[in-house]
């Protein structure tokens, strides 16, 4: 049973190299909440504000995010300057993906961007 006041936790999982910390965020007191594409998440940000968002960045490499959008996350990052503004976005990134985060990074306001591998202790400190 979750605590009213216990700090809620969106982990936008969109790949398998997506790490689990859901031990992690239990241990750190946060309800953790799984979804699995960013579709799922816009809605489910419509009914609760989430605390923190822990998102994978892809690059839109000539598909339909060229253009206006950077990447998968402009969307969300959007929606959440009206539904949830005060939410802390923790980015999750490819090496190889890195320098267009700033591109993101310029244009929304973001907590921190963590470059893969991603150990517990990186997490960790980027979720106070």
């Amino acid at each position: 049973m979750s605590n009213i006041n216990q700090p809620v936790l969106f982990s936008i999982i969109e790949s398998p190299i997506h790490p689990n910390f859901s031990a992690l965020y239990q241990a750190l007191n946060l309800q953790n909440i799984q979804l699995n594409s960013m579709r799922k998440a816009l809605s489910q940000m419509k009914k609760q504000k989430p605390d923190f968002i822990v998102a994978e960045f892809f690059y839109g490499y000539g598909n339909n995010y060229a253009g206006v959008n950077i990447s998968n996350l402009d969307v969300m990052l959007c929606s959440l300057q009206k539904y949830a503004p005060d939410a802390k976005v923790v980015i999750l990134v490819e090496k190889s993906e890195r320098k267009y985060v700033d591109n993101l990074v310029e244009r929304f306001p973001i907590h921190a961007v963590l470059q893969y591998p991603v150990s517990a202790k990186m997490m960790s400190e980027n979720l106070k």
